[in-house]
This record gives C-alpha cells, structure tokens and sequence, in this order.
C-alpha cells in the first residue's frame, strides 16, 4: 500500500516536471530562440545569395556574389551591424527558375536569413519575390532591370538602372548620335526580360520616328539562327536591337558576320558578360551594351576607385561588374537599413530601406521612390573594342 501511493507520487511529480518544461521557461526560451534566429540572433545576421553558380547564368551569379563577400568583409572589419558580424549564405539554383523558388525556400526556412539579395535575373526574381513577400523576409535583387517586380510587394527591393529608364535612353543616343533610322529587333520568347526589354525598345523607336524593319523571334539555348539572319539580311537595317542573354547574342552575331551583315547589335545588361565576346569573338566587336556601372576608373569618385582597387586585387587585376559592384551595393544597402532601424528585423529595416535617398554606393548615387523603384543615373554605354568591354559613352537621366 505504501509502495504504490509512492509510485502514485513519483508519477504525479513526473507530470508536474513535464507540464513544467513544456509549458515555461524551456518552451519559451526555444520559440525565443527561433525568432531570434529568424530576425538575425546570435552572433550573426544571415543575408542570403540568390543566383547562379553554374548554367547560362552563372556570369551573372558568380559576380554579384563576390561583390556579396567582398562588402560583408568590409562591414566586418568596421565592426559589424548592431554589434552582429554579416554571413552571406551560399546557393546555387544552376540558372533554372524551379530550383531558383526551392532555393528561396531554403534560404527563408532552413537558413533563417532576414534577407536575400537576387535574383540577377528578372525572371527568377519575380519567381522568388512571391515567396519572400508571403514570409516578410526582404529581397533586394542586384541584377533585375525588367518591369512587374517591385509591385509583388512591399518587401522587394531592387538597386539596378532601369529597363524602362536605359531603354529610351539608348534608342534616342543610337539615333541622335549615331544615326539609326531603321532597326532589326530580337526577342528570345522564353526569357521574361528579353520580352519585356522588347516592349519598351518598341515604344522608344516608335517615340524616336524611327521603324522596326524586321522583327525575329529566338529561344534561349538555340544554337542555329540562320534562319532568323536570312530574314533580316535583306532589310539592311542600321543597327540590331538584340535584348537577350550573351551566349545567344555572341552566336547570333557569328552567323550575321557569316552572312555578310554589317551592322552592329545593341542591347542591354543581358549582354554584360565576357562569354559575349568568347561565343562571337570578332563577330562582336564593336557592339554596344547599356548598364548601370561601368570601373571608369577615370571618372569615378573616391567610394567606387577604392571598391575597383579591392576588386582588382583579390580578382588578377580584372575590373568588377556591374553585377559586382551592384552586388556590394545591396549588402551595404541592407546594412545600413538594419544600422539606421537598430534592428534586423525584416519587417523594421525595410521601413528604414525604402527611405533611401541619395546614398552613394560604388555603383552610382541612388534614391527609392515611393514605389521603391530605384532612380540611378547616369546610363553607362559600352562597346567591344579589341574583345574588351570599353566605356563608349554616359548618357544623363532625369
């Protein structure tokens, strides 16, 4: 009797102990411990990489990513942010938009970031930014220039030089300066920003009293584009307005040069890419790409000679990117949010983002409008001269 009113005591303190480490200190330390973690607790703030390693994106991503580490080392080395040091998580979705939404996933619920930088691309950030939005973790893409992307939601973020600002400006700078009346215009139909940069370059030949004399269509990964050459051949257009990615743009112009065409191609940051140059070799010279930033180290100020010096020095002496340098931007954008909010909560450093104005980054000067949409100037024009990207010209935007 004795016996079994003890084991009837143990068990009722045993029940006592479990409702007690379920229900008090022990529990709320862990759902402490998880949002502490989700909004950056602990030792480190984690900021996650969006992009590609490897595939036909992978220029784009190999890039932004070092620009990534290389202002997380600078923050670092200042001290960090709110007493924390910056981690920069690593992925790699291989240039394919269902891996670029996995990878969002895991970087949100498994890595914990309380913000991504990406997607370089305009078609896997506007995959991604749903995802971010629904768990209010910010995304600043460093690379997305294409239209319908910040309107998915007040967590989206972007530092780039507009489709819908370089655009107009390019076809008025081709046909004011250099005299195109009468333009060839190339969409790759399975790339959303190849088909929206069409869009916008139509309305500006349009505004600009010059004519499409030849519109074709090609496909991201098409190799051949003899067809597609044959038909614009006989129309002698002045320039071609080419708004896809570079492998296609370098093999295109092989097969114009093959086919006795003379005129350049022109473009957008899609182009930005030293495989242009290795698809199309002297088939390329002299086209044009337009981009946010260019290392003039000429003319740049003493932020963006300093980054291009670091730059150089851990990369053999090459010159940084636009995706680079737009890279960095973002990192330091983000930091400087979290700073300026004495938080790394998501959903308190994007009101102290989307305050930004006037801040100078490596990559130009650069304020969020109402929208967020980013004003950056000036619209830096590049040629290929001697199979090297090379400043042409700037052109000022208001």
């Amino acid at each position: 009797m004795k016996k079994g009113k003890l084991w009837l005591l143990l068990t009722i303190l045993l029940g006592v102990v479990m409702i007690m480490a379920g229900c008090g200190g022990g529990g709320q330390k862990q759902n402490s411990a998880d949002s502490n973690q989700a909004a950056g607790g602990g030792d480190t703030i984690k900021i996650g990489f969006l992009g590609a390693k490897t595939g036909e994106h992978a220029a784009f991503g190999v890039e932004t990513l070092k620009g990534m580490k290389m202002a997380a080392d600078d923050i670092n080395k200042a001290g960090g942010v709110n007493g924390k040091k910056i981690e920069i998580v690593e992925s790699d979705h291989g240039s394919k938009i269902t891996e670029g939404t996995n990878v969002t996933q895991k970087l949100i619920t498994r890595d914990k970031v309380v913000a991504i930088v990406g997607d370089p691309t305009t078609g896997i950030t506007k995959a991604a930014a749903p995802i971010a939005q629904q768990n209010k973790v910010v995304l600043l893409s460093a690379g997305a220039v294409g239209t319908g992307v910040v309107e998915i939601g007040d967590y989206i973020f972007r530092d780039v030089l507009l489709d819908a600002v370089a655009a107009p400006a390019v076809t008025k700078y081709v046909n004011q300066k250099l005299g195109w009346k009468k333009v060839a215009l190339i969409t790759s139909m399975n790339n959303d920003y190849s088909v929206g940069l069409s869009k916008l370059f139509r309305k500006a030949v349009q505004e600009n009293g010059m004519e499409i004399v030849a519109e074709q269509s090609i496909q991201d990964r098409d190799q051949n584009f003899s067809a597609q050459v044959t038909a614009i051949k006989d129309k002698n257009p002045d320039g071609i307005i080419f708004t896809g990615y570079y492998t296609e743009g370098g093999l295109f112009m092989k097969e114009a040069r093959k086919q006795g065409m003379k005129a350049v191609m022109v473009g957008g940051d899609g182009l930005l890419s030293d495989v242009l140059m290795k698809m199309g070799g002297d088939a390329v010279e002299g086209s044009m790409v337009y981009c946010g930033f260019a290392a003039d180290e000429a003319r740049a100020n003493e932020k963006t000679k300093k980054f291009i010096e670091a730059y150089k020095a851990g990369n053999n002496g090459t010159l940084p990117d636009m995706f680079s340098a737009q890279g960095y931007d973002a990192v330091m954008l983000l930091a400087d949010a979290m700073k300026a909010a004495k938080s790394e909560d998501p959903q308190k450093f994007r009101v102290e983002l989307a305050k930004t104005k006037d801040w100078q980054g490596v990559s130009g000067v650069i304020t969020f409008q109402d929208n967020r949409e980013p004003l950056k100037s000036p619209v830096y024009i590049l040629t290929v001269k001697d199979g090297k990207f090379q400043v042409k010209d700037t052109v000022e935007v208001k």
